[in-house]
């Protein structure tokens, strides 16, 4: 089989929804970043990326979204955004013959506090509303996903923090190449929350405590590439997906043996990079990833996609996030076309990833 190939993208961004609105975001470089709401949010004074008036029942309509919480909102709206394409083809994109991957950290850990709590708040430990359980589970997201378009192949949930994105795009390229299916959606989602917002508190330790909560969703379609169309052109080759584990105190040789193993795997070479774009994890390690793609691919390449920190914190989302930004940024500039992207992730509980790209023609 030859190396499948992404043919389109969208995303909900905290500049918006749709591909259109975050390519001209980046563009203008504008900033999203701005003060929460501690009364709406609970949480104290802070500042976020939010999806601006992003609201499930708003972006979505009434029917079915009653109990529909914000990380489901944000997947439903940027796969519909997508499908909602003038290139995109309903009959390949949904259907028997048609996955959905979706990376995340652990599904909406606010829907999964809120529903505990209520169990253990109420007069008995039943006193909940069964309405809300689905949203508890980590694969609801995808699950919505799947139900609302009639994306009816294989449905699967990846939870690996900053490198879900990466991990989903590996999944997607397997589904391919052992023809489970002829088209997949590769998403990624994040919510804001306070439950998200305590969690990230507690849990980054000194090194990083200010740097903003960023949401959103982002979804790619990748597709062999003899399924490409004229309306649907091909953006990038996917070349390879690699990953590492790294152990305590070496995160910097665990990213580096990560990209020279995807390098050598796609036959490619780092002089050959156009973009090397890392996934900005708060603190050192961020620090470290862009180091290493520093070394490995030169400081220009790293600096030509504009920061995924330009749109905070996304976690989960981060690395189909990064994809889309690169596509993004690519289609402005002629001579990306047969050049590459290295693009990286890599999560403080030691998950790192690399996929090589080769780009071959604009992304809207």
């Amino acid at each position: 089989m030859t190396a499948p190939v992404i043919t389109g993208w969208s995303a909900v961004s905290p500049y918006g929804i749709g591909a259109e609105v975050l390519a001209e975001g980046l563009r203008a470089q504008r900033a999203t970043v701005a003060p929460v709401d501690t009364t709406r949010w609970r949480v104290p004074t802070s500042r976020a990326h939010l999806v601006p008036d992003f609201d499930p029942r708003k972006a979505l309509g009434k029917k079915g979204t009653r109990s529909m919480d914000r990380v489901t909102g944000l997947a439903v709206a940027a796969v519909g955004s997508l499908l909602d394409q003038p290139g995109a083809s309903r009959e390949t994109e949904t259907g028997e013959r048609a996955a959905l991957v979706l990376g995340t950290t652990t599904g909406s850990a606010a829907s999964m506090m809120d529903f505990t709590r209520s169990s253990l708040e109420g007069e008995r430990p039943y006193d909940v509303d069964p309405a809300v359980m689905p949203n508890a589970v980590m694969n609801c997201a995808a699950g919505q996903c799947g139900i609302w378009y009639g994306i009816k192949g294989p449905n699967t949930t990846l939870a690996g923090g900053r490198a879900a994105g990466l991990l989903s795009l590996n999944y997607a390229t397997r589904l391919l190449a052992t023809g489970r299916a002829d088209t997949v959606l590769c998403a990624a989602a994040e919510e804001y929350s306070p439950a998200r917002y305590w969690l990230e508190k507690h849990s980054r330790g000194a090194e990083a405590p200010g740097v903003p909560l960023g949401e959103g969703a982002a979804v790619l379609v990748v597709q062999p590439r003899e399924n490409v169309t004229e309306a649907r052109p091909a953006l990038a080759e996917v070349l390879a997906v690699r990953t590492r584990v790294a152990l305590a105190g070496q995160a910097r040789e665990a990213l580096a043996a990560c990209v020279r193993s995807a390098l050598d795997a796609a036959e490619a070479k780092p002089e050959e990079a156009w973009a090397a774009v890392p996934g900005d994890a708060p603190g050192l390690l961020g620090h470290l990833e862009r180091e290493v793609l520093a070394e490995a691919c030169g400081g220009a390449a790293v600096d030509r996609v504009p920061a995924l920190s330009r749109i905070g914190d996304v976690s989960a989302a981060s690395g189909t996030f990064q994809i889309a930004m690169v596509l993004a940024t690519a289609a402005t500039d002629p001579v990306a076309a047969g050049r590459l992207a290295v693009v990286t992730s890599a999560d403080r509980d030691g998950s790192v990833a690399c996929a090589v790209l080769r780009l071959e023609a604009p992304s809207c």
